[in-house]
């Protein structure tokens, strides 16, 4: 894992965790001079989903719920400003969001300093949403929640509305009127898409929303200028079968974003849920986050999706991508599929353990041109690391099977 956040920015994890374990705070905000301010934007796949609705309320209407504490714990490690959770169930009223910040960040976990998030934003998804038709080609139109039938014919895969939904929270505003969702976008819609039409239905067709669970540009104020947070969270590239509708989708999801960036006339077809169409303008800052489901080398996804984004003109790379070490020292320990991998574990963003796919890739945090990437890293101690508790040996999950991915960018 790189440095996270300390004045020099050097700080080393194992320090950091010995100062917490002490309870000593570690991480100062970013410094803002002539040159600029650096911010800290990560995703977190925090898996505070839950079997049925309203549960997550239930969970974190108390202090006291373990998997909370750990994720809270981990978020409070790396100190990020800007911050997407994946897989956080959406609550109309957003009591979760509110739960969460009140009851399990502003409380400092084993001696972790609280950390204070004075704006977020969350919105409907796709999962849990009923389409109204048989997708699956299986038992029918199934409309009533709370089975996997269910989930298979919404319009993304849940066993209620908002299962398995998205939050982002940030230590700088949000420019919340100028908020784009996608989450209404047809597939059809998309210019070559590759939908399998031989598998879907005419009547699915024409109602299949493209995005699983969303899609959002959250403009995010920093000092005078505005860096566009996109966010997403695509279906996992599996679960299917030889149509590869997943895969396909997956696919898809991604290339959205590419084309969002990519200027006007690539970008042109695009709406928003508010009918708005086209895509980014041109010269615009964004950091792209979020668990894509999409590995560059390794795993199922569909003709390496991934790199669509990490091959970007618009996409400003650092010269070295997130890594840790506890990602190599897993691969090695769980062996298994890992060691059929080209890709370099060190960059593993998730723990899959040993049977297929293994650890992969596939939670990013990219910068745009505009923006100066600085440190950046994956929260994956090492199993001799007093952290390690909180992510355990693969068959052991205290917290998620992903990890929080952070990238440091200047602001100018």
């Amino acid at each position: 894992m790189n440095q996270p956040r300390s004045l020099s920015r050097r700080t080393t994890l194992a320090a950091l965790a010995g100062a917490a374990l002490a309870g000593t705070s570690a991480l100062p905000a970013a410094a803002s001079d002539r040159r600029g301010r650096t911010v800290r934007f990560a995703t977190f796949n925090a898996s505070l989903n839950r079997g049925t609705q309203g549960a997550l309320v239930t969970d974190l209407s108390t202090p006291d719920n373990t998997q909370a504490k750990n994720v809270a714990e981990t978020i409070q490690r790396v100190d990020p400003d800007v911050l997407l959770i994946n897989e956080f169930d959406y609550v109309e009223s957003g009591a979760a969001v509110r739960l969460f910040l009140r009851n399990y960040l502003a409380v400092g976990q084993n001696g972790a300093k609280p950390v204070r998030y004075g704006y977020h934003f969350t919105a409907p998804v796709n999962t849990g949403v009923a389409s109204g038709l048989d997708l699956d080609g299986r038992n029918g139109a199934v409309t009533t929640p709370g089975s996997d039938a269910y989930g298979q014919d919404a319009y993304g895969y849940g066993w209620f509305p908002g299962q398995y939904g998205m939050a982002v929270l940030s230590k700088y505003p949000i420019d919340i009127r100028a908020v784009r969702t996608f989450q209404r976008f047809l597939w059809r819609d998309m210019p070559g898409n590759i939908m399998p039409t031989d598998y879907y239905s005419a009547e699915a067709q024409a109602v299949l929303r493209l995005s699983s669970k969303s899609h959002w540009d959250v403009p995010v104020c920093v000092g005078h200028e505005t860096v566009h947070f996109l966010v997403s969270h695509p279906t996992p590239p599996t679960f299917d079968g030889t149509e590869d509708r997943n895969g396909r989708r997956n696919h898809d999801e991604i290339r959205l974003w590419a084309d969002y960036i990519g200027g006007r006339r690539r970008s042109s077809y695009l709406y928003d849920d508010k009918g708005r169409r086209g895509g980014l303008r041109p010269g615009a800052r964004f950091v792209l986050a979020g668990d894509q489901n999409a590995d560059p080398y390794d795993g199922d996804s569909y003709d390496h999706a991934i790199r669509l984004l990490l091959d970007h003109p618009a996409v400003n790379l650092p010269k070295v991508p997130p890594t840790s070490k506890g990602a190599v020292e897993a691969a090695r320990l769980q062996g298994g599929a890992n060691t059929s991998h080209t890709g370099d574990p060190a960059y593993d963003t998730a723990d899959f353990g040993d049977t297929a796919p293994g650890n992969l890739r596939v939670d990013y945090v990219l910068p745009s041109r505009g923006l100066i990437p600085g440190s950046n890293g994956v929260f994956w101690p090492m199993s001799d690391d007093p952290l390690y508790r909180l992510v355990g040996g693969g068959a052991n999950v205290p917290t998620s099977d992903h990890r929080l991915v952070w990238q440091d960018v200047r602001v100018v």
